[in-house]
């Protein structure tokens, strides 16, 4: 019997993320190194680093980079969010059982600027 695509349920599994790199817009306080911290103690993280990008009177702009084994999303939303910040974007991903460097193409612009 053909179920129709309407009632057919769609299973998704998530496989284990080992590099998030976020867009971030915080406050001055807390300060990265308090936020790094505070990423890094969560569990499946190995590794955190925080780029400042940009600064106003009120505001930073950060990106974020988070490596490690099995990267829970919403445990990093959370503590972004406790810290008084929002995720802008999430710029890139990774997963799978190994990490994956991004190929350069001939689309880039450092290839083609040069």
């Amino acid at each position: 019997m053909r179920v129709p695509p309407s009632q057919r349920s769609v299973i998704f599994t998530v496989s284990q993320v080992r590099r998030l790199v976020l867009d971030v817009l915080k406050p001055h306080q807390p300060t990265m190194l308090i936020l790094a911290d505070k990423l890094g103690d969560l569990e499946g993280v190995r590794g955190v680093d925080i780029t400042l990008i940009e600064i106003d009177s009120k505001v930073e702009n950060i990106k974020v980079t988070l490596e490690g084994d099995d990267i829970d999303f919403q445990a990093v939303a959370e503590v972004v969010q406790d810290a008084g910040a929002s995720i802008h974007s999430i710029d890139k991903v990774s997963t799978g059982q190994e990490l994956v460097e991004e190929a350069d193409t001939a689309q880039d612009p450092s290839r083609w600027m040069r």
